[in-house]
């Protein structure tokens, strides 16, 4: 029988690229789903592309949205991007590199996808321990999109398919998660987590999620191979 299909949503950072791979590894053909959503970051869709092609995504779908009409976040809009925070100040509320509804218009798109490729599965890479206090990262969250989605398919209304959304990471630390990258043979040197890199794509090694990349990377005693900002 042929191979089932997945859908993946890949950001080209450290956390999607070994959602990707965890897919590969349990045999689904997969179809790689990233935003040009206005993010200040763009440089991750360069990353997206390098890892979707490093890790045989059958096809690699970039779609054009903007975000940036709404603003409300420092990812799409002229507000600062936190810098040196300490682990204690990341779990004080929602920081303001939250995106509004981010992963509720993700996973729609995705569920789309899923639709019209006739894939059952859609894969995200949110964690509940190393988050950064997103309210859309939360097992909850999750459990509650995939009731929705179950009752907004014409699979799952006619009774021929329903839609599971995995989360394989939601429950791994960061140096869990680069660990098991590293076991199935993920380049992270082709990835980019930083919120505010430098225009050469240097990423700044100060957000919180170069802070937690690289605490990761520390508990590990690997040395991160992307490339930062000298300082």
């Amino acid at each position: 029988m042929p191979a089932p299909t997945a859908i993946v949503l890949l950001s080209g950072g450290l956390d999607s690229a070994v959602t990707l791979a965890l897919a590969r590894e349990m045999r689904f053909e997969t179809y790689a789903l990233s935003f040009n959503y206005g993010q200040r970051h763009a440089i991750e869709l360069e990353s997206a592309k390098a890892v979707a092609a490093a890790l045989g995504a059958l096809r690699h779908v970039i779609v054009p949205i903007d975000l940036r009409c709404f603003g409300g976040s420092a990812l799409t809009s002229d507000l600062p991007v936190p810098k040196d925070r300490l682990p204690e100040e990341m779990n004080e509320g929602i920081p303001i590199t939250y995106v509004p509804a981010r992963n509720t218009i993700f996973l729609s798109f995705a569920l789309a996808l899923a639709e019209v490729t006739l894939a059952n599965d859609i894969f995200i890479g949110v964690n509940v321990l190393d988050y950064s206090g997103y309210p859309d990262c939360r097992p909850e969250y999750i459990k509650a999109f995939t009731a929705m989605a179950n009752l907004a398919t014409k699979a799952a209304v006619s009774g021929n398919a329903r839609t599971t959304i995995h989360a394989p990471l939601i429950q791994m630390t960061k140096a869990q998660i680069i660990q098991k990258g590293l076991d199935l043979g993920v380049d992270f040197s082709l990835t980019s987590s930083c919120y505010d890199p430098a225009e050469d794509g240097a990423a700044c090694g100060r957000c919180d999620s170069c802070t937690l990349r690289l605490k990761g990377f520390r508990e590990l005693g690997r040395e991160d191979m992307r490339r930062y900002v000298a300082r």
